[in-house]
């Protein structure tokens, strides 16, 4: 399971800082941060379920702001034969 999140995180020393938390207080989460994307994104992998609120929450007491982006889906186009 992979859960991505926009932030208005830009600091580079408090991601590092937020990635080591998070990871010792999720040790099943692997974490990494994209600040140069234009979403500053934060991805969290991890093989059991990721609770969106506990990551919001969290980020929330550090003084940054997150919110789940929408999986991207793609659907086929259906074809009558």
């Amino acid at each position: 399971m992979v859960e991505v999140y926009k932030t208005n995180l830009t600091n580079k020393n408090k991601a590092d800082a937020l990635i080591t938390l998070m990871e010792d207080l999720f040790p099943e989460f692997e974490v990494n941060f994209d600040l140069d994307d234009c979403d500053n994104i934060l991805r969290v992998k991890s093989s059991v379920w990721i609770d969106n609120s506990k990551v919001i929450s969290l980020l929330r007491e550090q003084q940054v702001v997150a919110e789940p982006l929408p999986d991207d889906v793609f659907s086929l186009p259906m074809f009558i034969l």
